[in-house]
């Protein structure tokens, strides 16, 4: 037996499952019966001699999209206690369920806050689970099929809401940046003016970052699209691969179409040693770091989040590293802005030897919903149980490059004797006053993006006015089909405009030189 105290936290067992409509094994489960399978898949790898799912005393939930956002539609049902169905699955009757709220920062970020609660003893032993079964919704959907997935679970639950601040403000919402594809491609038209890159050049860079993210997929076995791609392919706009966001085409952006679930179960080194889970399976959280950035409108540079830089250089503060000294990756892949963000920060290089997921990335390996970083963690824990000694760097990312949560794991022990020394809190980044509602005058273009739509596509800026150097959103008028062709013919980065505020309240741009 070693040393270490038994009230400290640790993983002792992670669980995947997946399916594809193709696959000849096809079950077409619900979420629910997903997150069982990845549930009890966790107990198995534990290994535990005793009855693990019979000690579980809590279940904390990651959210489907589906009841993301208030108003969303469930369309075959959906349980009123998901933590406790699941609990159903695997005979497990916790004390406490808990649905956690909305955004891809959720899976690391309760690693951290129930590694701190077993450490204090306010748990024991903690199943995190999430699951989506996106992809069998659309494929039932066109088969004209409505499986009926409703539950009603008896039992408590801790329904943390949908924590949707700061995502978005009411000026970009009615400027049409409504969701994350056109959000995120403005932050990476905003990082390639700060680096002067051509479009072409910069479309180069996207394609050679993710390409051996396809790689890494490919050999996945729970990966939603298997295929490596080349840089070129990735890049190239065809009717398959088309524009979804300037610069974006749709093998660039997170892939939402999956059946994929991920668990984690973590324990007490004393409630892991009564029930006979072996050592070789523990992993220690060294470190974690939180942190909330300002609202795009409010961050000084929309080509960066130093919030989510902060929370990986507190991880590793606290987990005693540099970031030299990590040998393992998975960074956050929902669009190339997201990974370059962390790189820029950490001061790494696209072509790192060590590789930067362990995944696939969400774009083949598959955008679980805000659940893809649990099954990050699951790759971890089983990538540091090969690699003994060694450390594995887990960053989830949640919103609009809104909320991070950084983890930093090895087999190494790690003391929890002061929890306070494991996890922390970034400090919010002060509010400045930037944005503006309405906006008339000359300014100046800081990023930008075209939408497809199929009445029309859209041109929306954001820039800043000469006059008091405040920030706008704005549209070109409706059926400017001119300066429509101006922002595909010449760069619109660093472009003058004209901005007015029109009779609806939209601030309209056109280009002034």
């Amino acid at each position: 037996m070693s040393p270490i105290s038994d009230r400290t936290p640790i993983v002792i067992g992670v669980g995947q499952a997946a399916e594809r409509p193709t696959d000849a094994n096809y079950l077409a489960l619900s979420p629910a019966d997903l997150a069982g399978e990845a549930a009890r898949l966790a107990i198995t790898d534990a290994r535990a001699v005793g009855a693990l799912a019979a000690s579980i005393d809590t279940v904390a939930a990651i959210r489907q999209f589906e009841i993301s956002s208030p108003g969303a539609k469930q369309p075959f049902g959906a349980s009123n206690n998901f933590p406790r169905s699941v609990a159903k699955r695997i005979g497990a009757n916790p004390q406490r369920a808990i649905l956690e709220i909305t955004g891809g920062q959720g899976p690391q970020r309760l690693v951290g806050e129930f590694c701190a609660a077993i450490a204090s003893g306010e748990a024991e032993t903690v199943l995190l689970v999430g699951s989506e079964a996106m992809s069998t919704v659309l494929h039932l959907q066109a088969k004209g099929e409505a499986p009926d997935w409703s539950e009603t679970v008896e039992g408590d639950l801790e329904d943390r809401g949908y924590g949707l601040e700061g995502m978005f403000t009411a000026s970009l919402i009615k400027h049409r940046i409504r969701g994350a594809i056109p959000c995120y491609a403005l932050f990476e038209n905003a990082r390639r003016g700060r680096l002067g890159k051509t479009r072409q050049a910069y479309a180069a860079d996207m394609g050679a970052l993710f390409a051996p993210f396809s790689e890494v997929a490919a050999q996945n076995p729970f990966s939603a699209a298997p295929t490596a791609r080349t840089a070129a392919e990735l890049i190239a706009v065809t009717e398959r691969n088309r524009i979804v966001a300037d610069p974006f085409t749709r093998m660039l952006v997170a892939r939402d179409q999956v059946n994929q679930a991920a668990a984690v179960l973590l324990s007490s080194v004393g409630a892991a040693r009564a029930m006979g889970v072996p050592e070789d399976r523990w992993v220690y959280l060294h470190g974690q770091g939180d942190a909330n950035e300002l609202t795009p409108m409010e961050r000084p540079d929309l080509s960066a989040s130093p919030q989510s830089i902060a929370s990986a250089m507190l991880a590793l503060n606290l987990a005693g590293r540099s970031v030299s000294e990590v040998a393992a990756f998975d960074f956050y892949s929902c669009f190339p802005i997201a990974v370059f963000n962390m790189l820029d920060g950490l001061g790494l290089s696209p072509e790192d030897p060590r590789g930067l997921t362990l995944t696939g990335g969400l774009p083949y390996f598959g955008g679980a919903g805000n659940d893809y970083s649990m099954h990050a963690i699951a790759e971890a824990v089983g990538t540091l149980r090969l690699r003994r000694g060694e450390f594995g760097l887990v960053g989830a990312n949640g919103g609009m490059l809104s909320k991070y949560s950084t983890g930093i794991y090895s087999t190494l022990p790690a003391d929890w004797s002061q929890p306070e020394l494991r996890r922390g809190k970034v400090a919010d980044a002060p509010v400045l006053g930037l944005e503006l509602e309405a906006a008339t005058g000359m300014g100046r273009i800081e990023t930008y993006t075209i939408i497809p739509h199929r009445d029309g596509d859209m041109v929306v800026v954001i820039g800043r006015l000469a006059e008091n150097d405040r920030r706008f959103a704005a549209m070109a008028e409706d059926g400017d089909v001119a300066t429509l062709a101006a922002s595909r013919d010449r760069d619109p980065l660093a472009r003058s405009v004209l901005v007015r505020t029109d009779d609806q309240g939209l601030n309209r741009f056109s280009y002034g030189g």
